[in-house]
């Protein structure tokens, strides 16, 4: 197993756990992509994307049809992708990820979580070579051969496939991680080989960790709560082992 299962294994049951939270963060990126691509799923594979995703969350349609209405209407205003770099206490280096409409407010209350916990906000760039930015797939295992199925992909860019068991619905599946850049040869070649997309997206994976002790641990995560509490912040992605 490599970087890609460790960071997720980690990860997966801490972030994210508010289920209104999810919708909120599927909502705007639906917005952001109809303003970018149109209202279209089969002509926006973005938008399709993020409906599959959707659906995986167990978010209502209606809320799905309301986001893509609001897209499309006058009055909503539209979202921009901000990403801010900073550091965490002990030299835990953090990238946040926002979807904002007043960077002005959401600048001004990220630099305001990092000064509070004894961090500091830094330039762009200041972190981001620290981590590797992937995109992945969540696919049903059923009647995969994995050994076959990854050799079959590694000319679609694929870099690492391990399979995970979700307990909610009782299936195994395979998740595929490949470089960011391949987002939309991969989608392309799954559905080629008929293999129905549960879920996608993107990831900033840590090249190295850093192991704090207990006290340390509970001063970065004093931070890193505080920046996920922020309704314009979309994701947070830390090196903090």
């Amino acid at each position: 197993m490599g970087r890609a299962f460790e960071y997720r294994k980690a990860r997966k049951m801490k972030r994210w756990s508010s289920m209104a939270k999810v919708f909120t963060r599927i909502s705007k990126d639906i917005i952001m992509s109809v303003k970018d691509s149109g209202p279209s799923p089969e002509a926006n594979s973005r938008l399709k994307s993020l409906i599959q995703n959707a659906r995986d969350a167990n978010m209502p349609k209606d809320n799905v049809d309301r986001a893509i209405k609001r897209a499309v209407s006058r009055d909503q205003a539209d979202y921009k992708e901000v990403v801010y770099e900073g550091y965490a206490p002990h030299g835990i280096a953090i990238i946040v990820e926002t979807a904002t409409d007043n960077n002005t407010r959401t600048v001004a209350n990220v630099r305001s979580y990092f000064n509070k916990c004894n961090g500091r906000l830094g330039m762009s760039g200041s972190v981001e070579f620290m981590f590797d930015r992937k995109c992945y797939f969540k696919i049903s295992r059923k009647d995969i051969d994995i050994e076959e199925f990854e050799f079959e992909m590694i000319d679609f860019g694929v870099e690492e496939i391990f399979q995970e068991y979700d307990e909610e619905k009782d299936i195994d599946l395979l998740m595929i991680y490949s470089p960011f850049s391949e987002f939309g040869s991969l989608t392309k070649a799954l559905e080629d080989r008929g293999q129905e997309i549960l879920y996608s997206g993107f990831e900033r994976i840590p090249m190295e960790t850093k192991k704090m002790n207990t006290e340390q641990h509970i001063e970065v995560e004093k931070l890193l709560e505080k920046i996920e509490e922020d309704e314009d912040v979309q994701a947070v992605y830390h090196n903090m082992q």
